[in-house]
């Protein structure tokens, strides 16, 4: 569940598997008696990883760590914006989070190249930390040994993988107590809106890429009055049961793989050209089908190869791999495999009680990704989620969005993270508010892929002017 998920490249038993959620939504939430304190801004630090100097401004926001408790401890959040570079013409406020869970959307804001020149003269481009990720509350989990393989063959090697996540999310949670308990996105939006209120806006327009998607979902369920305006781009679905969790994201990293066959096939630079691309895959599984691990790297390389694309990359670790040569993985970004603990085993139901269960759930991810063996992205996560007891703080749901203004959806049709079925199910989920763009290629987010689609945002968020019918972009 990755915004850029990846830096570098990247039931119950005996019975039916619950592939969706009830259609409850979640209540629109009241202001509470607390008020936030402005925001004295100073000049933003350099980011060190990053090429561009920070020309923004940074500071911090202080807020309830329990929404429910507002007079009681309070953590603080790191906020940075960048004024419109046309006082003038100043629209208003551009909130945006580029998702992960993980990245630090202070530092975006305060450098937002990713905006159009128009979108920066326009807008103040405003970024916060959501808690756990970067100066606000970072959450970062001790190492606790070498985990077990997250593909169990048998009742033992699950109970051992899920001891070893239990111990792992204990030793977690006990590092990073109390903000470890208060960080699911439902949090996340009732902190967005706090500032909004330290801004002074009445309302406020949002882009969200990726798992920024789901808080801004949130956003439009608690404070949907309060929009101006929402992109999002590259969604996650709420309301996606495990099954559905787990196999919608199986079928689109398959789907992806098939788009690379296509390209190599048709493009003679491809390391594979001329060659059977899925002769070679499979060649390449049965090379790592020794080393558990070492397939799953290889894998989640491949999946990463997809999200830009990197389609030369990609063709190069299957040839590689094929010949004995196994690459490099990638790496996640940020802080992902900790946070991911509080956060997406919190908004979805990923709990998997017995042996039989995670039969029946591998199975289906098997079925519907016969290729890519599923996604190491979702199944990753919900193995991580194993150790978490409890119901999730943040139960999915379907979206219900009757105060919000009209959502512009963005999506590839071939997105190996962020199924393109995931953006069909919210556009009819509200289909009175929402109009969905496709993107008629490959890869995660795509507000920047072509004029097409950059034309359609900025003029979106310049004008309030959405597409009246869904509309495509070529590849």
């Amino acid at each position: 569940m990755l915004g850029t998920v990846l830096a570098s490249a990247l039931l119950l038993t005996g019975a039916a598997l619950t592939g969706a959620t009830p259609a409850v939504a979640a209540p629109a939430v009241a202001e509470t008696g607390w008020t936030p304190a402005p925001i004295v801004w100073t000049a933003c630090p350099d980011d060190p990883d990053s090429p561009t100097p920070a020309d923004g401004e940074c500071g911090t926001l202080r807020v309830p760590l329990d929404w429910n408790s507002p007079g009681g401890p309070s953590i603080s959040l790191a906020v940075a914006q960048h004024r419109a570079t046309d006082s003038a013409h100043r629209i208003g406020v551009l909130l945006a989070d580029f998702g992960g869970p993980g990245s630090s959307n202070a530092e975006l804001a305060a450098t937002p190249s990713v905006f159009s020149p128009e979108v920066r003269a326009r807008f103040d481009i405003v970024g916060f930390d959501v808690r756990g990720t970067g100066r606000s509350e970072f959450i970062e989990c001790p190492v606790t040994g070498e985990p077990p393989g997250d593909e169990p063959a048998g009742p033992a090697e699950f109970v051992a993988l899920k001891t070893y996540s239990e111990q792992a999310v204990s030793a977690c949670r006990a590092r990073n107590l109390p903000v470890f308990d208060h960080a699911d996105t439902g949090v996340n939006a009732r902190d967005m809106d706090a500032v909004r209120r330290a801004l002074g806006e009445a309302r406020i327009s949002f882009v969200g890429i990726s798992y920024g998607t789901l808080l801004g979902q949130q956003y439009a369920e608690q404070h949907g009055d309060r929009l101006r305006a929402m992109v999002l781009d590259s969604s996650i679905d709420h309301s996606a049961g495990i099954e559905r969790f787990l196999g919608d994201r199986a079928a689109a990293a398959d789907d992806a793989f098939r788009e690379f066959a296509a390209w190599c096939d048709r493009t003679t630079t491809c390391v594979l050209h001329g060659q059977d691309v899925f002769a070679v895959w499979r060649k390449a599984l049965a090379v790592t089908a020794g080393t558990p691990r070492a397939q799953s790297e290889l894998r989640t390389r491949v999946l990463g190869d997809m999200y830009h694309p990197n389609w030369d990359d990609l063709g190069q670790a299957v040839a590689d791999t094929a010949a004995g040569n196994p690459p490099v993985t990638a790496q996640f970004a940020y802080n992902y495999d900790s946070i991911r603990l509080a956060v997406v085993c919190q908004d979805f139901d990923l709990r998997i009680r017995n042996f039989a269960q995670y039969t029946a759930l591998h199975a289906e991810e098997l079925r519907r990704g016969p290729l890519m063996r599923g996604s190491t992205l979702s199944h990753g996560e919900a193995m991580a989620c194993l150790g978490v007891h409890g119901p999730p703080s943040n139960p999915p749901h379907r979206l219900s969005i009757p105060r919000a203004p009209r959502i512009l959806l963005m999506n590839s049709r071939h997105d190996p993270a962020t199924p393109y079925a995931w953006a069909l199910a919210i556009h009819h989920q509200a289909p009175a508010n929402t109009t969905l763009l496709t993107y008629e290629g490959s890869g995660h987010g795509v507000h920047d892929k072509n004029a097409c689609t950059r034309s359609a945002m900025d003029r979106y968020l310049l004008t309030l002017a959405a597409p009246e019918h869904d509309v495509s972009c070529p590849a």
